[in-house]
This record gives structure tokens, sequence and C-alpha cells, in this order.
């Protein structure tokens, strides 16, 4: 290889390489598993944490809507 390369040059030679492989990925998870993954952590965590006060929130609303009961 010349050594009077630009950095951008390097790149693209080194990209091209890297894509006439085929096989980059291999053995790597995609992006979107660890994603949906994470995602789905954080939801159960805020759930367990938040789910009482959202639900005693959601309650009270409720309560203060229903008017008078007529008995």
């Amino acid at each position: 290889m010349p050594h009077s390369l630009t950095p951008l040059a390097l790149y693209v030679a080194v990209q091209s390489r890297i894509l006439a492989s085929g096989d980059r990925d291999r053995g790597d998870v995609p992006g979107w598993v660890l994603i949906t993954l994470m995602t789905a952590g954080l939801v159960t965590v805020l759930w367990a944490v938040a789910g009482p006060k959202l639900r005693d929130i959601l309650s009270s609303a409720l309560d203060s809507v229903k008017g008078p009961s007529g008995g």
C-alpha cells in the first residue's frame, strides 16, 4: 500500500475490503435485538417501580369524576 494515502482514501479502502469479505456481521447479535431486549427490560423495571403509584393516581382521578352516588 502506498504511503501517500489520505485518511479518507485509507478509510474507503478498508471499508471496501470489509464489504467484499461478505461475513462482517458473522457472530454478532444484531443491534435491533439488543435494543428490543433493553427496551423490554426498561419497561419492566419502570412498571414494577411506578405501577402501584400510577394505579393509585388513576383510581383517585376516576373516583373524583364519578360524582355523587344516588343512594
